[in-house]
């Protein structure tokens, strides 16, 4: 048995074969390097609160306990921010036994604060698909700071399949670090490769942006549109900390400069919450190719989606905020992030998502 995630030729086998299922058809442009997006169907629920199916019931089931109102997508339709939605997906599974899945936010979503998280039936766990799973997708969507207009088909999470573990042990991210550079500096490496903050930027005082409070709708097609002024803060200092605010949300830069092999995938994960009254709050896939050979070998930065808890929080410059986990390939992928692809991030540095235009 191959052991690892599965790539893009392994998941456009799996369409042909009846495992991955979809109406209408995938479409070539869901299949990245190492998942394939989700789309969003013709409807949406607008439910009193989060659910997961749990073991012996159906999302039908409790939508029927939990719907206050259905909402027709066809034409375009807002998701108001502070709203939770259940909403069927185009795609169903029908995995083997030996294959497992894990779904999460894309990037553009998670900078948007817009909780994605899938459910199936029978679902224990947001976001993980158990082997053998057979049955309809489902995404619970929560916009956080902004209200956005969604249509059918718009792709705002992606699932990634795997066979077996193949995690990498911290000894292995050791001896990959020192043959190919994981990052572009030293390397804290405990239960995965530690990400640190930037709040000392190479020029400037720009380190972040914080979201207003009270904006306009997003429409989720418009692609450099919005003036970012509109919707973000920017957060400024030469103090190399700032203080989070509690319930606010930030999007901030990784420190380090990473790389993800072509053998490998990886997954953002927060950090343990005893260092602090914050997260990073969506944990990320990163595609085999991310940082690779960008910007002469240097690796691409990572862009952190932060929320604070509780209590004001001073996060210092450097101050460990995530790790990466990283994972084998079952081969290496027939299409590299950044390198084939219309790829919105490679060498990003801090990067609101792609419906802004570019701050001046």
């Amino acid at each position: 048995m191959t052991t690892g995630v599965l790539p893009d030729q392994a998941i456009r086998a799996m369409i042909e074969a009846g495992t991955i299922t979809a109406s209408p058809a995938v479409i070539p442009e869901q299949i990245q390097p190492a998942s394939l997006d989700l789309r969003l169907g013709t409807k949406a629920y607008r439910v009193r609160a989060s659910f997961l199916a749990g073991e012996g019931a159906t999302v039908a089931d409790r939508l029927a306990e939990f719907e206050m109102h259905s909402i027709d997508l066809t034409n375009g339709a807002v998701l108001e921010k502070g709203a939770v939605y259940v909403v069927p997906l185009m795609e169903s599974l029908a995995l083997p036994d030996g294959v497992q899945a894990v779904a999460n936010a894309k990037s553009s979503t998670g900078r948007l604060d817009l909780l994605t998280r899938a459910i199936t039936d029978g679902g224990v766990e947001f976001d993980r698909i158990a082997p053998g799973y057979t049955g309809p997708l489902y995404a619970e969507i929560c916009p956080r700071s902004f209200s956005v207009l969604v249509r059918p088909g718009m792709r705002l999470n992606q699932i990634r399949f795997r066979e077996g573990q193949a995690i990498l042990s911290d000894d292995d991210l050791r001896a990959r670090h020192a043959s190919e550079r994981l990052v572009d500096g030293d390397a804290v490496i405990d239960d995965g490769l530690g990400f640190s903050v930037d709040l000392k930027p190479a020029s400037g005082d720009l380190v972040g942006y914080r979201a207003k409070p009270h904006s306009g709708v997003i429409d989720l097609d418009l692609i450099g549109h919005y003036d970012p002024a509109e919707f973000w803060e920017p957060i400024r200092t030469t103090e190399g900390r700032i203080i989070l605010d509690p319930g606010a949300f930030y999007i901030l830069v990784s420190r380090e400069a990473v790389h993800i092999p072509p053998d490998c995938a990886a997954e953002m994960a927060p950090y343990l919450a005893m260092v602090g009254e914050f997260r990073v709050h969506y944990a990320g896939f990163f595609d085999p190719g991310f940082g690779h050979d960008a910007a002469g070998g240097a690796g691409s930065r990572g862009v952190l989606e932060v929320r604070c808890h509780e209590a004001p929080f001073v996060l210092e410059h450097g101050q460990v905020v995530g790790r990466l986990v990283y994972e084998k390939m079952s081969e290496i992928p027939e299409t590299l992030y950044g390198a084939d692809l219309k790829s919105n991030y490679q060498g990003q540095g801090l990067k609101l998502s792609k419906h802004f235009k570019t701050p001046t």
